[in-house]
């Protein structure tokens, strides 16, 4: 569950990213406002999965996530994508892959050895 909570936590951030530009220097009220809603939800989510998640790769993921969303939006909304920024892209991606790969196994790991621990007490 916590990972479901940082992929919302760093979707979300995409979408507070672009509330900032749209409430310009937060000056326009409504946009401000869900800018404003959608950080704290966003970094609620955010903690809670730091209660499982080591924080280095929580936060690796998190900000990854919100890089990676918020250049593919831009991409969509006419920002030029060149084959350096896919390849970065890409690279980012890997490498959100790649920790969530390796944290589920050294999550694995210390739960197999607080079971065999807890079994031969």
């Amino acid at each position: 569950m916590a990972w479901l909570y940082l992929l919302l936590a760093g979707l979300l951030e995409v979408g507070w990213a672009y509330g900032m530009q749209a409430s310009e220097g937060f000056s326009q009220w409504l946009p401000s406002l869900i800018t404003i809603a959608l950080l704290i939800v966003s970094f609620m989510l955010f903690a809670r999965a730091m209660r499982t998640i080591e924080i280095g790769t929580a936060y690796a993921v998190f900000t990854g996530i919100g890089t990676v969303g918020t250049v593919i939006v831009g991409i969509i909304q006419g920002e030029p994508a060149d084959v350096l920024k896919l390849l970065f892209i890409a690279l980012l991606v890997g490498g959100i892959v790649g920790l969530k790969i390796i944290s589920s196994k050294e999550e694995t790991t210390a739960a197999s050895a607080t079971a065999a621990s807890d079994h031969s007490e």
